[in-house]
């Protein structure tokens, strides 16, 4: 059985360059990508997600390493997210051009923009007060990398762009229409939105043996819960906050 430690200079030299630039690289060769098994991802993440981080333990004991070498997921998130919100331009804007500056701002900023800012604090979070600390000189400090905290973002995405582009677009026209109904269920969507978004994100820390008080990551679902029913009373529509930000000719 393989030791679960490693010592000094024979690990530390294991992996002497960042994986990042061969992650970088194959975002252009579609041929190298593992298509079959990112669509298993995706469908396990909304179903079944502790499957997809077993996995993970698995890719970290042939791979040496947590995140994934394989751009695929990215790839194919960010065309659905781009066909997703196409639907949307086709059915509510009126312009070519907006159509395509409303395309390219939500893929720049909702998936990689910000999914680049939430992976850099966890990232910091995570190394800098949620390790344990190594018992003594002859292990192995482990530290999460950033690549694989964006890997965590881009898992807990997914489930969220189901629900909020995907089932939000066919709902639509009654989430968006006035009146209590509307307004109750545009916010129970989101909470779930935001709920699985936040759990998913602590499976993805949580499974790294190095790190300790990982339900942090589950504090935020609080803050979901209590604030979803005070949006309810004042009569606050998320999604027509959210379309209104995008197309303004909503009545």
């Amino acid at each position: 059985m393989l030791p679960t430690t490693s010592k000094g200079r024979t690990s530390s030299n294991a992996r002497p360059n960042s994986p990042f630039p061969h992650y970088l690289r194959r975002i252009v060769k579609w041929q190298q990508m593992d298509i079959e098994y990112t669509f298993w991802q995706m469908l396990h993440l909304c179903t079944s997600p502790k499957v997809v981080y077993q996995h993970t333990k698995y890719h970290k004991q042939t791979k040496n390493q947590w995140a994934r070498d394989d751009p695929a997921f990215v790839v194919i998130c960010s065309l659905l997210l781009v066909v997703s919100t196409s639907a949307y331009c086709a059915a509510y804007d009126h312009s070519v051009g907006h159509a395509v500056y409303v395309v390219l701002s939500v893929l720049l900023f909702h998936l990689l923009m910000t999914g680049a800012i939430l992976a850099t604090c966890c990232w910091f979070l995570t190394n800098n007060y949620l390790r344990e600390e190594v018992p003594n000189s002859h292990v192995v400090e482990q530290r999460v990398e950033w690549l694989y905290a964006f890997d965590v973002h881009c898992n807990s995405f997914f489930p969220m762009f189901v629900l909020l582009y995907v089932i939000h677009y066919f709902l639509s026209p009654l989430l968006i229409a006035h009146g209590f109904i509307p307004v109750l269920l545009s916010n129970l969507l989101f909470m779930v939105a935001a709920s699985y978004y936040h759990y998913l994100n602590f499976l993805g820390y949580d499974v790294l043996p190095f790190l300790e008080r990982t339900t942090f990551f589950l504090y935020p679902i609080g803050v979901v819960i209590v604030l979803s029913p005070i949006l309810i009373l004042i009569g606050f529509n998320p999604s027509r906050y959210v379309m209104n930000m995008y197309f303004s000719q909503l009545e």
